[in-house]
C-alpha cells in the first residue's frame, strides 16, 4: 500500500524510527476475523491492535476486568478512582498492508509530546515475519475527571513514568 501521507500534509512519522531513545515492544495477536476481503488486516482492526498494545504497555484503566500481568509501565492502572484515561485523537499512516499471520504483530511504542494535561503515544506496527513497517500512528490522550468532565493535569509521578520513553525534540 503506498504511503499517501497525512491529510494535513505533515510528516511527523517520517523520522520516528531514527530518533526514539527508548521504546516499549509488545506483541499483539492478529485474529482470523481481523482480515478483510483483500486478505490483510482491516484498517479498523488495526486501531484495535493499537489499543491492545497501549493497554499491554501502560496497563488497563482502573476497574477494567480482573488483575492480570503487570504492564511494563504502570500508568493507566494507577490513576486515582474517578479518573478516566481518554483518547482525544488518533493519527494513522498505513505504510503497507499488514498481512494476516498466525503469529502476533510486533508493536513498538514510545511517548511524544508531553503537555500539562495531555501526552502522545506513538506506535510502529511491524510485520512479525518480515520486520517491515506497516503502520505508523499516534494517539493523543488526556486524563479526565469522571464527575466534572474536566481535563486533569499530569502529576509529577505520571510525567516521571513517561520520561524514559519520550522522544526528544533534538533527536
Amino acid at each position: 500500500m503506498p504511503d499517501a501521507g497525512m491529510p494535513d500534509g505533515g510528516t511527523e512519522f517520517s523520522d520516528a524510527a531514527a530518533v526514539a531513545p527508548r521504546r516499549l515492544e509488545v506483541r499483539v495477536p492478529m485474529r482470523w476475523g481481523d482480515m478483510d476481503a483483500y486478505g490483510h488486516i482491516n484498517n479498523v482492526q488495526l486501531v484495535r491492535i493499537l489499543e491492545e498494545a497501549r493497554i499491554a504497555a501502560f496497563g488497563p484503566p482502573r476497574g477494567a476486568g480482573l488483575p492480570g500481568i503487570e504492564p511494563e509501565v504502570s500508568l493507566f492502572n494507577d490513576v486515582p478512582e474517578g479518573t478516566l484515561a481518554l483518547v482525544v485523537e488518533h493519527k494513522i499512516r498505513y505504510v503497507r498492508t499488514l498481512e494476516y499471520r498466525n503469529v502476533p504483530a510486533v508493536v513498538q511504542l514510545w511517548i511524544g509530546a508531553v503537555k500539562g494535561a495531555s501526552f502522545d503515544i506513538h506506535y510502529l506496527v511491524q510485520d512479525p515475519v518480515t520486520g517491515e513497517d506497516c503502520v505508523k500512528a499516534s494517539s493523543h490522550l488526556a486524563f479526565v475527571d469522571e464527575v466534572t468532565g474536566r481535563v486533569l493535569r499530569l502529576t509529577p509521578d505520571q510525567k516521571a513514568k513517561l520520561a524514559p520513553y519520550i522522544r526528544s525534540a533534538a533527536g
